[in-house]
């Protein structure tokens, strides 16, 4: 390779062989779960108004003040890459009148830019699947949200992963708890990170899933959402879980779990690679591979009206690092050109066996004489061999009896 060639943007990746074929599988099984459970498929530009992000994420929040990828287009308007889905979805919803389909269940993927520091599983470009419910406030659109997140995990055949779960109460609720870990946490301000310092006043939730020692000692005694629930919000909390239980769907409480911005309502969620286990093993210590939660408050900081919603994301890369046995598939069928005058003959061959539905794949490159043998060599399950000579256009097929006899019954 010359010096002169360019090289990939750090934070970037190319991806090819066993990488993109589990890639892709993550992609079609997600694809095949969201029509079971009804989700409508979306797409949403790549760029949005820079103020969709950060009137929805928040201004003072890690990923606008430090990881957008944003710019002035030639009219002298900001843009910004997404660096996540909702926010683009939360707009589409507003502004295409797709409120007269509510509840609505929503799911896409694609690619989504961050600048941060790239590591095991995280780039600057990178990709996710993604399912919002839009318009539901009952209980019943979490648990279905989490049995379809649960669903697509098995599915992958990625095992030892547990939902963790965690409520954030109603506005009042969450409203009394703030207020109480600002007092708890402002008596031992001196001695919390520089980040938590500035955190206090602003978004106190955020201490308590910071990964700081100085912050973590503080963390254990702090006042627990428990304490200021309201009644509404501890019977919200209880039917989602005996919902996730009454669908299979195997869980934890995990007390420590919050969503920093304000119009987070009611359930978090992740869901964890167990510790130990094999999973956890290979993320290393970036183990979370699914999350979300419901934000009730997002629509109106877009300038809607109060609509409750939920949803997670789950990075693509991270789920196909634990998908197995995705190696480049073998043919169902060869077929080869012996000869090449035989070409038109097997040309058409190959169209009638693709449009039966069997992967098909033409051999005619290379030594025609050595063509059948490198066949043979690639394992697919039959060979169709077409030779041209002065008695006209033969085949012979290599196959077991039932693929022989419905090759046979195509090609006549």
């Amino acid at each position: 390779m010359s010096k002169n060639t360019p090289q990939a943007i750090r934070g970037t990746q190319d991806i090819f062989g066993a990488d993109a074929e589990a890639f892709a599988f993550v992609v079609e099984t997600f694809e095949r779960v969201r029509k079971l459970y009804r989700f409508r498929r979306a797409e949403m530009p790549v760029f949005e108004k820079t103020e969709v992000f950060a009137r929805s994420i928040g201004e003072t929040t890690d990923i606008v003040s430090k990881e957008m990828y944003s710019f002035e287009d030639r009219g002298g308007e900001s843009l910004t890459l997404r660096p996540e889905f909702t926010a683009g979805i939360a707009r589409a919803y507003l502004t295409n009148g797709w409120q007269q389909h509510a509840p609505l269940k929503l799911a896409t993927d694609g690619p989504l830019f961050r600048y941060e520091r790239p590591q095991k599983g995280r780039y600057r470009q990178f990709h996710q699947i993604d399912a919002e419910i839009i318009g539901a406030a009952e209980p019943q659109a979490d648990v279905e949200l989490l049995a379809m997140a649960d669903q697509i995990i098995r599915e992958l055949g990625i095992t030892d992963v547990t939902l963790h779960l965690n409520t954030l109460g109603d506005a009042d609720s969450r409203e009394a708890w703030r207020a109480a870990l600002v007092e708890h946490f402002r008596a031992v301000k001196g001695e919390l990170s520089e980040d938590s310092q500035e955190r206090l006043e602003k978004n106190p939730l955020r201490i308590l899933d910071s990964k700081d020692r100085r912050d973590q000692r503080f963390v254990d005694d702090a006042p627990k959402i428990d304490q200021f629930l309201s009644d509404d919000a501890k019977a919200f909390f209880e039917s989602v879980t005996s919902g996730l239980d009454a669908a299979g769907v195997k869980w934890t409480r995990a007390e420590s779990l919050v969503r920093g911005l304000d119009y987070y309502r009611h359930t978090a969620f992740e869901f964890i690679p167990d510790e130990g286990s094999e999973t956890a093993n290979k993320l290393g210590s970036q183990s979370t591979i699914l999350g979300g939660g419901r934000y009730d408050g997002l629509m109106e900081s877009l300038g809607g009206p109060a609509t409750p919603a939920v949803g997670w994301a789950a990075g693509i890369e991270r789920l196909a690092m634990l998908v197995s046995d995705c190696d480049v598939p073998v043919a169902d069928v060869i077929v080869v050109v012996e000869n090449d005058a035989a070409m038109a003959s097997a040309l058409a061959a190959l169209r009638k066996v693709r449009e039966a539905g069997l992967a098909a794949e033409l051999a005619a490159s290379g030594s025609p004489r050595k063509r059948f043998d490198k066949a043979v060599r690639s394992g697919a399950r039959a060979i169709v061999a077409f030779d041209e000579r002065d008695g006209g256009p033969t085949s012979r097929i290599k196959a077991d009896d039932e693929t022989s006899a419905i090759l046979e019954n195509l090609l006549g």
